[in-house]
């Protein structure tokens, strides 16, 4: 053999082996980052099984049991238009559950019936086995959708007058002129002071399957949600909507096999008006972001996949307290009952 066919032989082989080397780092590199698994621990006196077994994921994984419902929050004149309900004498909580309209809603807005307990004198929706000596209407001025208009307010009149007729009692509405004004005002301000912040995480290199993405995140205390593909960081407090929301595709999540699903981003979000000032809740989603990026070999980024730099973080959370002290001066704090029906 010639030395000509042999250095041809061993380039051939070089390019070859090039090739094969290429191909496997591109596929690792394309191949979704896969949970970590938990060591297994096997019993000495165990004897050997040809059962077949599922790895076992981090602990930190495990599903936390979610947040119990919250507790709506009472009619209140700052957000809502009051119409009293005079009765003769007390009424039974059946008498006055049978009387509520069949939809809590005046057109897009929340409508909401409330009677003052006979024993309590506290406001309260009817429950059986009560009596109450007097009840209120109260439809909410507004909220994401809008204001208050003309029309919803002929509706909730309506709903409240069939209500009063049904137990016998007189109402007197405000006038409605004047609360549709206050309506558009009240909708003003907050369509100013609405703030809903996201963070972006883009993977720099090898795309994150779900298992990875939560894996990471309950590391950082986050739990599943309710719908697959979110995630949340609860509130200390039961009831309380979440501090924070991690969300990524559901279609990912619901994969036949969700370990080929190849997720390139993550969205961190807040809903400012919805978590109390004290919560810190800018603070936790800042820290959070720096985190998974740096744990996940990540981007933080915005909508438009602009990389976000520190002091651009720190520059949004001197605004936001700015914001704080506007909604705390109009008794609209942040993570109050009102704030959270406002701004919903």
């Amino acid at each position: 053999m010639s030395g000509l066919t042999v250095g041809l032989a061993i380039i051939g082989g070089l390019v070859l082996a090039a090739i094969v080397a290429w191909n496997a780092w591109t596929t690792r590199r394309n191949t979704p980052r896969q949970p970590e698994l938990a060591p297994a621990t096997i019993p000495v006196s165990a004897a050997p099984s040809d059962e077949r077994t599922e790895p076992v994921f981090d602990e930190e994984v495990a599903l936390a049991p979610l947040p119990l419902p919250e507790r709506k929050p009472g009619l209140d004149g700052l957000i809502d238009v009051l119409a009293a309900v005079a009765v003769d004498g007390p009424v039974s909580g059946e008498a006055a559950l049978a009387a509520l309209p069949p939809t809590r809603r005046a057109g897009s807005k929340p409508f909401a019936i409330e009677g003052r307990n006979e024993a309590t004198q506290e406001w309260e929706t009817p429950r059986a086995m009560e009596r109450y000596t007097a009840f209120q209407a109260g439809v909410q001025l507004a909220n994401r959708k809008g204001a208050l208009n003309e029309i919803e307010y002929s509706e909730f009149v309506m709903k409240a007058q069939a209500f009063a007729d049904a137990i016998n009692g007189s109402p007197e509405f405000p006038e409605m002129r004047d609360e549709v004004a206050r309506a558009r005002e009240l909708d003003q301000f907050a369509g100013s002071h609405d703030a809903q912040l996201g963070f972006t995480l883009r993977a720099r290199n090898a795309a994150w399957s779900p298992g990875y993405v939560q894996q990471s995140a309950a590391r950082q205390g986050f739990v599943a949600g309710a719908i697959p593909g979110r995630m949340v960081l609860p509130a200390e407090a039961p009831g309380l909507p979440p501090l924070l929301v991690l969300s990524f595709s559901t279609q990912a999540a619901l994969a036949e096999d969700p370990s080929h699903s190849a997720i390139r981003e993550v969205t961190l979000s807040l809903d400012v008006p919805h978590v109390a000032r004290g919560e810190q809740p800018f603070v936790r989603m800042r820290d959070a972001a720096i985190a998974l990026a740096a744990s996940m070999d990540g981007l933080i980024t915005d909508d438009d996949g602009r990389v976000i730099p520190a002091e651009a973080l720190d520059a949004i959370g001197a605004s936001l307290e700015q914001l704080y002290d506007t909604l705390d001066a109009r008794d609209l704090s942040a993570g109050s009952p009102q704030a959270r029906r406002l701004f919903s």
